[in-house]
């Protein structure tokens, strides 16, 4: 088996759809250029995402990151609506706001992005085959639903599931690991929230969603895996932050996966 990269997925707007690109540029931060970008909050600062409001997974969004546009359709309306993420992002807040029935504003950070885990900005990682067994837990859902619920940002190809939770450590360790060129840091397994629990479109809650995974999860855990790596079950994907300096370093798919130590 020989790791490779299959799959680069960004998330130009946080709790927003993803655009699946051939290459990525890293940012010195460790973030992908791009990848939640653009965040949505209230007057009060906090964050407008999956975690607090379902009603978000009915916003069906595309994006052009050459052109820098957002698409959007609103659940109701007829047509879709084109806007430019920088010049007319008044009119986006408008609209968006409209939809929610309260205040919203995009917040932008082209440094870090607005990742969950503050001390590991760089991309998250799982391995394709792990999509594929998450999905077999669940009748009725699909290996692309599941990609949608757990919105990682690299998928690995070429290996068995859960190959990526060699990726990290006891909690004072990490593992260092090279995408073509660059070479990550694998932190900690990644713990989840609501959001993997409802339908990607709908926003409808599987039912027993998370007591499911979590007794799945432990029970195909790898016998080589440390399991106090783990504060609970309910843990899939890997957080990491940049090893070294890669400014301008491009991934691309098809780019050798190498465990360095």
């Amino acid at each position: 088996m020989i790791p490779y990269l299959d799959k680069i997925l960004l998330y130009p707007v946080k709790s927003l759809d993803g655009v699946e690109v051939e290459t990525a540029r890293v940012l010195a931060s460790g973030a992908l250029q791009y990848d939640r970008e653009f965040a949505l909050v209230d007057d009060s600062q906090k964050l407008v995402n999956g975690k607090r409001y379902a009603k978000i997974h009915l916003l069906r969004s595309q994006f052009s990151l050459s052109t820098r546009t957002i698409t959007l359709q609103i659940p109701g309306k007829l047509s879709q609506q084109v806007f430019h993420l920088d010049q007319e992002r008044q009119a986006l807040e408008a609209t968006l706001s409209d939809f929610f029935q309260f205040a919203v504003k995009l917040q932008q950070n082209v440094i870090t992005g607005f990742p969950d885990d503050l001390n590991s900005s760089g991309p998250t990682v799982i391995s394709t085959a792990t999509l594929t067994e998450v999905a077999s837990w669940f009748p009725g859902v699909s290996v692309e639903q599941i990609r949608r619920r757990i919105r990682a940002n690299i998928e690995i190809g070429g290996v068995p599931p859960f190959w990526e939770d060699q990726l990290f450590s006891s909690q004072s360790e990490t593992v260092s690991f090279r995408v073509g060129d660059v070479i990550f840091f694998g932190v900690q397994p990644c713990k989840r929230c609501v959001v993997p629990t409802r339908h990607p479109d709908s926003g409808a809650a599987y039912t027993n969603f998370q007591k499911i995974f979590v007794q799945q999860r432990q029970a195909t855990l790898p016998n080589w895996v440390d399991a106090s790596c783990f504060s609970h079950f309910y843990s899939l994907s890997v957080n990491t932050r940049l090893a070294t300096s890669a400014v301008d370093e491009i991934l691309k798919i098809g780019n050798a996966i190498e465990i360095i130590s």
